[in-house]
């Protein structure tokens, strides 16, 4: 049972909107982070323009949002992508049944800053939801994995704004796509010819412009252009998307990418004792 708050302490609360995928499950969803005080939690109903008319008017700090809303096994993806036009300061957790590539590729693509399955604790969703507060990004290193596969199948050539205008330079985009491959400043310089403190220069103002601040938030800033959807769904519930052309490149690539990565990532990772990270952005 969750104890009275002081209005200091209510003032500090993380607001979280519970948006899951029926009312049953959504009034559960609700009771159980109401017992966290860290927390203040509104319940509404799960439809999109409830929830869609709560972020707006609630100025709500994180909403936990399952994809499947309305007997719609992907109307969740569509809503996390409203309210990320509509209100980008709100950070977004999906709730999936299960992990599976399609849907946390779908989820990153929303633009969700964590990724959380129903097969984990009540306390590893506290520390999700605190995590993406503080301007992390909560996923496992698979599902890390899975975003730098997809990525770099579907890489897009230019980053543009809503008027198709590139928003970085030829060269801006170039470290781009080294900084996707997961190459250090050091790699970057060899590889375009440029000196190390040039290559920073770059990446500060790759940073500037994309209003990021790590080269993980970079890649999620691509990923997260729209482009069309490839998640295949029966009986309501997400499955793996069936294969569109080339999946994967050599075997042992993807986990390399992971690997630099995690070596050249600026914010570094904290990491819990479940495996699961919350990547510093």
């Amino acid at each position: 049972m969750a104890h009275p708050v002081s209005l200091s302490e209510a003032s500090q609360q993380i607001r979280v909107l519970a948006a899951d995928s029926n009312r049953m499950n959504n009034q559960l969803l609700a009771d159980a982070l109401m017992r966290d005080n860290r927390f203040r939690v509104l319940e509404g109903e799960p439809t999109a323009e409830a929830i869609v008319s709560a972020a707006e008017k609630e100025m709500l700090d994180i909403v936990i949002l399952s994809p499947v809303l309305e007997d719609d096994s992907t109307k969740g993806f569509r809503v996390a992508r409203q309210l990320r036009a509509a209100r980008p300061e709100t950070r977004i957790i999906i709730l999936l049944d299960s992990c599976e590539r399609s849907a946390v590729t779908e989820a990153f693509r929303s633009g969700a800053r964590g990724i959380f399955c129903r097969n984990e604790s009540l306390k590893s969703l506290a520390k999700c939801i605190s995590c993406v507060h503080d301007g992390q990004i909560w996923a496992s290193s698979r599902e890390l994995r899975y975003l730098l596969e997809a990525f770099s199948e579907t890489m897009p050539m230019r980053l543009v704004d809503a008027s198709g205008t590139s928003i970085l330079s030829r060269r801006e985009q170039d470290v781009v796509r080294c900084v996707a491959e997961g190459l250090s400043n050091r790699e970057i310089a060899t590889r375009l010819h440029l000196t190390e403190h040039t290559v920073k220069n770059y990446l500060f103002r790759i940073f500037d412009k994309l209003g990021v601040s790590s080269r993980v938030e970079v890649v999620l800033y691509a990923f997260s252009v729209d482009r069309p959807a490839s998640v295949a769904h029966a009986s309501g519930a997400i499955a793996e998307a069936p294969t569109r052309g080339p999946r994967h490149k050599a075997a042992s690539e993807p986990e390399e990418m992971t690997r630099r990565h995690r070596q050249s990532m600026t914010g570094g990772l904290a990491v819990d004792k479940e495996s699961r990270r919350g990547v510093l952005v």
